[in-house]
């Protein structure tokens, strides 16, 4: 090599890419829910509370936590969740999932109900779910197991290994939540069936699934009771929320009546600003708007897929797979049950929906996602 090539060569320093892209459009869409969290619910909270601003006061503060939270997460590398402590000798991965087993039997022995549902943990005024905390759990320790081995994934038997060391976690969620644990399934299945270089016994994987997704449904009387509604939507007394949310898709029509201008947030969508924001985002912005969201997930997707593609080692890859499949699968079933595609369950929708917990938990996989990319060496 001449001088010149030399020269050339030192200053073609490899640096370490950060997604900006990814962060933006992470940022974006919290302040967009913030727009319609308030837009949602500021009738009902100016109604029964006295404060317009209660609900977005609440998430905004949420969002202040997670975002503060993904920045600092995001300079952390992501290979010290399974690097062992130099002070206790053990690997932050097992402490999270020690910790996360402990919070959900907690939730079991003495959680505080809503809804119908025990599912969540109070401290005072301070309420949180640990099925959220849990869905980082399953990610980070789904992806450990399978990079320490992953050639074991081509036979059956290597799945069952990963299964039987996460089911613990998404056991004891499913008690009292089978939407969130139906969400941590995927996730794991999404993270083996990459890693994997045979796909044929996913079929059957897929079969068993099924068949416990089943026994999980007709074996409790309201999950049951959820289907029938779906069957009967129009007169059955469950199936007045997703009535009212496609009365609300309906009227949109295609640019929208305008934003804070939907007439079935004021009382006729129960808890519109939750799991049903999705109806009114159509209401207000019709279908150009609901386009519009969807486009936004599709292109977030992307970037998690650039990363798990272009990822410095197989552990970090594996971590972004299993962030892309929570957030798409959780959009999915979100839009889903809006539309009345299949039978109504609790799943917010990502980054929009009114859920600190759910923001928050949501903030730090982005963060774990931005160190991923962080390693990611770049050419200049």
């Amino acid at each position: 090599m001449n001088r010149a090539g030399m020269e050339q060569g030192k200053r073609r320093k490899p640096k370490r890419f950060y997604d900006y892209s990814l962060l933006f459009l992470t940022i974006f869409m919290v302040c967009f829910g913030l727009v319609m969290i308030y837009s949602t619910s500021s009738y009902n909270a100016q109604r029964f509370y006295g404060d317009a601003t209660k609900f977005l006061k609440q998430q905004a503060r949420a969002a202040v936590l997670g975002i503060a939270g993904m920045i600092v997460v995001s300079k952390i590398d992501y290979r010290i969740y399974i690097n062992k402590l130099p002070l206790i000798r053990i690997r932050p991965i097992y402490l999270l999932y020690g910790i996360c087993l402990l919070l959900q039997i907690v939730v079991i022995v003495a959680g505080s109900e809503s809804g119908g549902s025990t599912r969540w943990i109070e401290f005072g005024s301070f309420r949180f779910q640990p099925s959220e905390i849990t869905k980082i759990a399953v990610i980070l320790f789904t992806s450990y197991i399978v990079q320490l081995s992953p050639r074991r994934l081509d036979r059956f038997t290597g799945f069952l290994r990963v299964f039987f060391f996460v089911a613990p976690l998404i056991g004891l969620v499913v008690v009292e939540n089978f939407s969130t644990a139906l969400i941590m399934g995927v996730i794991m299945v999404a993270i083996c069936f990459v890693a994997s270089r045979k796909k044929g016994y996913f079929i059957v994987c897929g079969v068993l699934f099924v068949i416990l997704g089943c026994i999980f449904v007709f074996g409790v009387d309201y999950r049951s009771e959820r289907i029938d509604a779906w069957l009967q939507i129009e007169t059955h007394p469950k199936g007045y929320q997703i009535l009212q949310g496609l009365y609300a898709i309906a009227s949109g029509r295609i640019f929208g009546k305008g934003l804070g201008q939907s007439m079935q947030k004021l009382g006729f969508i129960p808890e519109s600003h939750t799991d049903m924001i999705f109806s009114v985002i159509c209401e207000e912005l019709g279908l150009f708007g609901a386009i519009a969201v969807i486009l936004l997930y599709i292109l977030l997707l992307y970037r998690l897929f650039f990363i798990a593609v272009n990822s410095a080692d197989l552990y970090g890859g594996l971590i972004a797979t299993g962030i892309m499949a929570h957030i798409g699968v959780q959009v999915l079933l979100n839009i889903a049950v809006v539309t009345s595609t299949i039978p109504s369950t609790g799943v917010p929708l990502p980054f929009i929906s009114y859920g600190g917990t759910s923001l928050v938990v949501l903030l730090l996989e982005m963060g774990i996602a931005l160190s991923v990319s962080n390693q990611i060496k770049a050419e200049v």
